[in-house]
C-alpha cells in the first residue's frame, strides 16, 4: 500500500499531513494561522481525490513549472518545479498528490531534493519524497518542532545559508518564521538569477512589491529587525525574478530593487505613522 492509498490525516484549514490521528493542528492553532471557523477538520488523501480535487500544472516562468491543486488544499499555494541543469528541485509543497501529477512530473524530469519555505507549506512533503524515490527534504532545523509526520527523508540544516546544488542556495531569512527560508537559483534567466520566496517575502498585488508579515491571515506585521537581516543576507545575491507562493505572483523585473525599495517602505510605516494625505 502506497502512502497515497493510507489515510494519514491532513488539516483542511492549512493542508498539513500528519503521521498520526490527533485532536488540533498545531500548526493553525498558532497565532500566525487560525482553526477554521467551523472548526478544526480534518481529510486524506484517499478522500480529496474522491472529492475530485486533481492538479494543476501549468508554467511560471524560464525553467519553472507551478505545481498546485484544483479546487485549493488548505492555504492554495501552489508548489514550484526548478529545472536545473543538476536535476530537478521541488519548492514548496502542496497538501494534494495523485498519480496523475507524479506521471506529469516525471515528463519534466522527475524531483532529486525537496526544499520548503517554512511550516504552513510543508503540505504532503513525505508523499512527495516518496513518490521519487525518498529524496530529500531540506528545512531549516529552526522550524523542526512543526514537522508532523517525521522521516528519514528530512534533511535539517542551520545557520543563514545551505548550498544545495549548483547555483542554488537556501537563505534563511527569518521572517515569518524562525527558520523562515527562501531559494536563490543563481542559473536562472539566463545567469540573471531568480528568488523564490514563498511567503516569506510575499509578492503582493501590487507585483513591484513584496512585503514582510508575521501573520497574514491575523495580520501581525513582522519586526523591523527580522526585515533588516533579511534584507541585508540577500542583499549581495543577484536576482531579477522573484517567485511568490501563489500562481502569477511573480515580480517580473527589477527584483533585487523590488526587494530594497519594499523593505524602505515597511520599515518606514513600521517607524512611525506617516501624515495622513
Amino acid at each position: 500500500m502506497t502512502g497515497m492509498e493510507r489515510t494519514f490525516p491532513i488539516c483542511r484549514a492549512c493542508g498539513v499531513q500528519y503521521a498520526t490521528p490527533r485532536l488540533d493542528c498545531p500548526i493553525c492553532t498558532d497565532e500566525r494561522q487560525f482553526i477554521g471557523w467551523d472548526g478544526q477538520r480534518w481529510t486524506t488523501l484517499p478522500e480529496l481525490r474522491a472529492q475530485g480535487y486533481h492538479g494543476r500544472v501549468e508554467p511560471e516562468g524560464d525553467g519553472v513549472i507551478g505545481l498546485g491543486v484544483d479546487p485549493k488544499v488548505g492555504i492554495g499555494q501552489r508548489a514550484l518545479l526548478v529545472r536545473t541543469p543538476g536535476g530537478n528541485v521541488l519548492w514548496d509543497c502542496v497538501g494534494y498528490l495523485d498519480t496523475d501529477i507524479v506521471t506529469a512530473v516525471r515528463a519534466l524530469g522527475g524531483i532529486h531534493m525537496i526544499a520548503i519555505s517554512h511550516p504552513h507549506f510543508y503540505g504532503t512533503m513525505i508523499e512527495w519524497s516518496r513518490a521519487f524515490g525518498g529524496v530529500p527534504i531540506y528545512l531549516h532545523r529552526a522550524d523542526a518542532r512543526w514537522v508532523g509526520r517525521p522521516d528519514e527523508a528530512v534533511v535539517f540544516w542551520s545557520g543563514d545559508t545551505r548550498v544545495i546544488g549548483d547555483a542554488l542556495t537556501l537563505v534563511n531569512a527569518g521572517v515569518h518564521f524562525a527558520g523562515g527560508t527562501v531559494l536563490h537559483w543563481g542559473g536562472a534567466d539566463s545567469g540573471q538569477g531568480a528568488l523564490l520566496s514563498g511567503d516569506i517575502l510575499q509578492v503582493v498585488m501590487d507585483r513591484r512589491w513584496v512585503s514582510f508579515m508575521y501573520s497574514y491571515p491575523n495580520y501581525i506585521p513582522e519586526r523591523p529587525a527580522a526585515v533588516r537581516r533579511a534584507v541585508q543576507l540577500l542583499e549581495p545575491l543577484g536576482f531579477e525574478t522573484i517567485y511568490g507562493a501563489f500562481w502569477n505572483a511573480v515580480v517580473r523585473i527589477d527584483g533585487h530593487a523590488a526587494i530594497r525599495r519594499s523593505a524602505d517602505r515597511y520599515l518606514r510605516f513600521a517607524a512611525d505613522r506617516p501624515t495622513e494625505s
